[in-house]
């Protein structure tokens, strides 16, 4: 079906071909929806781009406005939708239960928590057998943090600087991002640690991380060997003998962090900080609320890339492809520490997010393949998008695994200065002008975060690499 408008910023890139034909809009017009935010919703809400985008109805990796205008979403309602926009086999399951039931709370047994609880712990290792079901990924790493306490009887849990892990006032004390801070009293008993980023850290090599694409400052470490490892496990000894007791609650880390902008760490760092945290008594908490469910590519979990176990995994977002619900899966001996006094939760686990749930480990694990295709797209998209690195200065550093991708935007490759906010700003609005949508991050907000449905084919990534070249090119005339 052409298109009928022109957009405000011209490619040559030819969006791909896509059968699905949107509804007609028919709710309130645009300036009446513009009034209705200002008037009614919170503030805190913000949206993205100078002309925020009301957006009408959803396909797999593709999303149409109220004029019809169709967009490649590379950032999936922030890493949440997995298995593509209403996609038909997960909408039919929850059409079906829908009629059927939607709510009686986890006082009775309904069937589909407990299917969807054997489904759910049969992909994770052994020990980690016992789910709690809660809304959201703060939710779970508020329980996780609550549960390591008390399993532990000791208060204190460190976290990585750059870390979020939810905005709860129990979570946001592990969340380590400047703009997610508030003025009031939080982190009691959180203690961050430095962020082993092998980009912008002190140190750092093109030999140290697990991704097609490495960074572009050298090492010169012998084979078998990784200086910049050694030096920030040093760093974390450091916060171990110095800013926590001799025994604590926990260590909880993304095994890549998402909103940091797809930050990774060298090999083996999260292995020996586990040993560490797990010598002074400590659980280890996994949060795979960006990683999880095949993201990657090489592992359905994110803990898997870096050979370890945790003792507390937290999932969220891509577990219900949109539907509010979440996850903790701990050990039967963890989970016993809950049960000393009354912990419920409404809504967690109901008969409606238990089918979906299910239908999204079918369709993604089973049917699909998409653990597979974030492998192969991904590595393909990363590769593509080193080339533009290589290419423009302001191209930092392009790292990631699977579909979880971070492209960072410097002045220059030498200083590693974030872009102007500015800068960035027109970049990424032009790419939305020519039809893809990409998420932000990083402390500076100077990351392009990619992250889309697990979907997306080659072809969508010919044409996204292709608007970005575009959207360069036009900041290179602007310079």
């Amino acid at each position: 079906r052409q298109q009928k408008w022109k957009r405000s910023v011209s490619t040559q890139a030819k969006m791909p071909p896509c059968d699905f034909v949107p509804e007609k809009y028919k709710s309130y017009p645009y300036e009446r929806m513009q009034k209705i935010r200002e008037q009614y919703i919170v503030p805190s809400l913000r949206m993205y781009y100078k002309k925020p985008l009301l957006l009408h109805q959803g396909h797999m990796q593709w999303l149409f406005d109220y004029e019809g205008r169709r967009y490649l979403d590379l950032f999936a309602g922030i890493v949440t939708v997995s298995v593509g926009h209403c996609h038909p086999k997960v909408t039919m399951a929850t059409q079906k239960q829908l009629s059927r039931l939607w709510h009686t709370t986890n006082i009775y047994m309904h069937p589909s928590i407990h299917e969807y609880a054997e489904k759910l712990t049969s992909l994770l290792p052994d020990p980690l057998k016992v789910v709690y079901l809660t809304n959201s990924g703060s939710e779970a790493n508020d329980l996780a943090m609550f549960m390591a306490r008390l399993h532990t009887r000791s208060f204190d849990i460190i976290s990585l600087r750059g870390a979020y892990h939810g905005g709860s006032p129990y979570t946001l004390g592990l969340t380590s991002l400047g703009p997610y801070k508030h003025g009031v009293a939080n982190g009691f008993g959180c203690t961050t640690t430095m962020l082993p980023d092998v980009f912008r850290g002190p140190w750092g090599g093109n030999r140290c991380r697990d991704s097609p694409v490495q960074t572009v400052r050298k090492c010169s470490c012998p084979e078998g060997a990784c200086h910049a490892k050694d030096q920030y496990i040093e760093q974390f000894k450091d916060t171990l003998n110095t800013s926590v007791p001799k025994t604590v609650a926990g260590f909880i880390a993304e095994p890549i962090q998402g909103v940091n902008g797809a930050v990774q760490y060298p090999r083996n760092f999260l292995k020996e900080a586990y040993r560490l945290v797990r010598e002074r008594g400590g659980l280890c908490i996994s949060d795979e609320v960006q990683t999880g469910f095949g993201r990657t590519g090489s592992h359905f979990w994110g803990f898997q890339t870096h050979n370890v176990v945790p003792d507390i995994v937290t999932l969220a977002k891509g577990i219900g492809n949109g539907f509010p619900m979440a996850a903790v899966v701990t050990t039967k001996e963890i989970a016993g520490s809950l049960a000393q006094n009354l912990h419920i939760n409404t809504f967690g686990g109901s008969p409606l997010a238990c089918v979906v749930g299910a239908a999204v480990l079918d369709v993604g694990r089973m049917e699909d393949g998409l653990q597979k295709n974030s492998e192969d797209v991904g590595t393909y998209m990363l590769l593509e998008l080193a080339k533009l690195r290589d290419k423009f200065e302001i191209i930092g550093d392009v790292r990631g695994k699977g579909l979880m991708i971070g492209v960072e935007m410097v002045t220059d490759k030498d200083s590693r200065c974030p872009l102007p906010a500015e800068e960035v700003d027109q970049i990424w609005e032009d790419c939305k002008d020519m039809g893809v949508l990409i998420g932000r991050g990083g402390l500076y907000n100077q990351t392009f975060r990619i992250k889309p449905p697990m979907c997306i084919t080659k072809k969508d990534v010919d044409f996204a690499v292709e608007v970005f070249r575009t959207a360069l090119e036009r900041h290179m005339e602007r310079a």
